[in-house]
């Protein structure tokens, strides 16, 4: 790792043996091994790790996940050869310190006081006068002056010749390579410690293997635990509210492995605070830990970044997730076929569910209490829909219905909107959709309150959100009404028969004819009940209108047909919507301001639930929540190591870059022109040649010979 491997030589052993020395002692081999960990390190803070491998396939395709896989590139810090390079860097500084320790710590006790009187002379810095004094008395007074300013000195007799004054200071340079080298190599067996090493070797060693498989913890065999002994392990455990776990779970790259604690972690209560922006901004666990051995327990707070520790563990609050909340879910009918239903579930479990001959399954995923959602001017996007529908682009209006939320730059306005739940729809083959539906309606800025029921093909994909109106009652009651009297033929007609006497006048049948054909021809092509051209792909809505318009109405008359026919349209579902209530026992609703805007967004819905890719959209009526903690449990005797590397580190580098090594030699003769005179002559060496060596020098010149810069040779 230093200047001081270079030159050396083992002198015996066989060559090979040798030649390996020398390699894995080298600069260049301990630079290597640096540099792929640097590597390394990056891609692990990158490419998020122990992820499932549905993740990396989602994200970065088949290919690519195998060579992560393969490489072990989603588990770097505990891959055989991550830990294999770590080691030999061990071996290879370890090397390194070994061999040039003794050559350091000999350096640091020799004074070099046998170097020659005329070898002084070809120093750089060097300096020579005529002292008035013997040549011991000036060696006892420069001496004395060198040990009262910090320096070692020795002093040497030479018979017949005279006296050497050989000084040293800032011996604690070297120590700083020996510090440095010494914090690497500490650094590293932290880190082999705390890491996945010894995990690994009892599979390796133990008979201890990765389990695979699923279930219930308490049904893992013994072959995929560890014991409490453990020495170092790092893992995570949730507890519910109310429970309590004693079993870590250690992620593996191809499985898990179970941590047997000595203790039993107990959540009496989670708390948990917010930020306006929904982000948390506290949450803590108040717990009890159950010794398993003595029965003791022990209450504690655990908070982020004020942990606990009991028996060399140390506890963490990590996280916190669903505990198992228990829901009620109704199902809404989005497919003529489909009837409505009730069902209860509990997060993280799942229920089969029947549509039509095929069977679904049902994954509760989440609930989410709190939803903190940006309502600024044009920032819900998606979550917004309040334009007339008499005032609809019919296909730029589709595309914009469909879509996720706008990214345009808006002022934000955050608000909460209330609880919603998270559920996947499984089909046989395994393909499933998301799904996150709100229990209360939602006023997005126009007056009119919606539901949001969200949906997404793949988790890398934003939210598509279809907007259901509310009714008076604050329920879907009636867009569900309305969609079930839309696929009902003898419903429709009656609904265009009100039409037309309400605009037509009795004397003018031949009128009120065409009026209900084009009528009849535009609810059917809406209610799907009528294909727009043979190769028309909607099913209905405004798709439907679309495509009828293109393949009947020549290109110039459209913009002024298609006005007629939305007008006419939004008529008649005025009438199928009273119709639908009617039906129902209701009264019928007036045809004001409060109802267009009911109707406006019902049709958009209606439309837009054409696309919907499901049979039935569940909404949650009730729930009771259950939260877990998520904690980390470590044991990690490697960090008290770290540390001490780290301090290490800090003494080695600051030796390093702040103290010089210098070395001063006063060679001190008789001088021949004088009988009590004295010749001196002085050199200086520093490690490294700085402007504060310079005037370290001429000071000492001053201070030791009475010899100022401009009396120098």
């Amino acid at each position: 790792m230093s200047v001081y491997t270079h030159g050396l030589r083992v002198h015996h052993g066989p060559r090979a043996a040798r030649a390996a020395v020398e390699l894995l002692s080298s600069m260049r081999f301990a630079i290597a091994l640096l540099t792929v960990i640097c590597i390394a390190s990056i891609i692990g803070t990158v490419l998020k790790q122990h992820e499932p491998m549905g993740n990396y396939i989602n994200q970065f395709g088949p290919f690519w996940a195998e060579l992560f896989r393969t490489a072990r590139l989603d588990s770097i810090y505990s891959a055989w050869w991550f830990l294999l390079i770590l080691a030999f860097l061990v071996i290879s500084t370890s090397l390194c310190i070994a061999r040039n320790t003794p050559r350091i710590v000999a350096d640091l006790r020799t004074y070099k006081e046998n170097i020659r009187a005329q070898s002084l002379r070809a120093f750089g810095q060097r300096a020579e006068t005529v002292l008035a004094e013997t040549p011991d008395v000036a060696a006892n007074r420069i001496g004395q002056l060198l040990v009262s300013g910090g320096w070692k000195v020795k002093l040497q007799h030479r018979e017949g010749d005279g006296w050497m004054v050989a000084a040293r200071a800032g011996g604690a340079h070297k120590l700083g390579y020996i510090a440095a080298h010494s914090a690497i190599v500490l650094v590293c067996l932290g880190g082999l410690l705390d890491g996945d090493l010894i995990v690994r070797a009892q599979t390796w060693f133990n008979g201890k293997s990765v389990y695979t498989g699923g279930g219930l913890i308490a049904d893992v065999p013994p072959q995929h635990r560890l014991s409490p002994s453990n020495p170092t392990f790092r893992g995570n455990i949730l507890v519910p509210e109310g429970a309590q776990s004693s079993v870590a779970i250690l992620n593996q790259s191809d499985g898990v492995l179970l941590q047997e604690l000595p203790f039993s972690i107990e959540l009496k209560k989670f708390i948990v605070d917010y930020y306006s922006t929904g982000m948390p901004k506290l949450f803590a666990s108040e717990v009890v830990l159950h010794d398993r051995e003595t029965g003791e327990a022990i209450p504690e707070r655990i908070e982020v970044n004020h942990p606990a520790s009991y028996k060399g563990i140390e506890i963490y609050q990590s996280s916190f997730d669903d505990g198992g909340s228990s829901v009620k879910l109704k199902a809404v009918p989005m497919a003529a076929a489909a009837k409505p239903f009730e069902v209860d579930g509990v997060i993280g479990t799942s229920t089969e569910i029947t549509n039509g001959t095929d069977r679904l399954t049902l994954e509760y995923a989440a609930l989410r209490v709190i939803n903190v959602e940006n309502f600024g001017e044009g920032a819900a996007g998606a979550m917004t829909s309040g334009a007339d529908v008499r005032k609809v682009d019919l296909r730029g209006e589709l595309e914009s219905r469909l879509g996720a939320a706008n990214k345009t730059n808006r002022p934000k306005v955050l608000r909460n909107i209330g609880p919603s739940i998270g559920y996947k729809l499984r089909d046989a083959a395994g393909q499933a959709r998301e799904f996150q539906n709100y229990m209360v309606p939602v006023d997005t800025g126009d007056g009119q309150p919606v539901f949001l029921l969200g949906v997404r093909e793949r988790p890398d994909e934003p939210f598509r959100y279809l907007r259901v109106p509310a009714d008076d009652k604050g329920s879907m009651d009636d867009f569900v009404r309305m969609r079930e009297t839309l696929a009902d033929g003898a419903a429709r007609s009656r609904a265009i028969d009100r039409y037309i006497a309400r605009v037509t006048d009795p004397k003018r049948p031949e009128l009120a004819e065409q009026l209900r054909v084009s009528a009849g021809r535009a609810l059917a092509l809406f209610a799907g009940a009528e294909r727009a051209k043979a190769d028309a792909v909607s099913t209905g809505g405004w798709q439907a209108i679309a495509e009828f318009m293109e393949a009947n109405v020549p290109e110039s008359e459209r913009e002024r047909a298609g006005a007629v026919l939305v007008r006419i349209l939004n008529d008649v579902l005025f009438e199928v919507l009273n119709v639908s209530r009617e039906k129902a026992g209701l009264a019928a609703l007036p045809a004001d301001e409060k109802t267009q805007a009911y109707l406006t967004q019902a049709v958009l819905a209606i439309s837009d639930a054409h696309f919907y890719p499901a049979p039935v959209a569940m909404m949650m009526t009730d729930f009771k929540q259950v939260q877990a903690s998520v904690f980390q449990v470590a044991r990690a005797p490697g960090k008290n190591v770290v540390y001490l590397g780290c301090l290490l580190l800090i003494i080695g580098i600051f030796a390093m870059l702040y103290v010089r090594e210098r070395r001063l030699w006063v060679w001190l003769a008789k001088d021949g022109a004088s009988a009590d005179g004295t010749s001196a002559t002085m050199a200086f060496s520093v490690n490294r040649k700085t402007m504060d060596s310079d005037r370290e020098f001429e000071h000492l010149k001053d201070k030791l010979l009475a010899l100022r810069k401009d009396t120098a040779p």
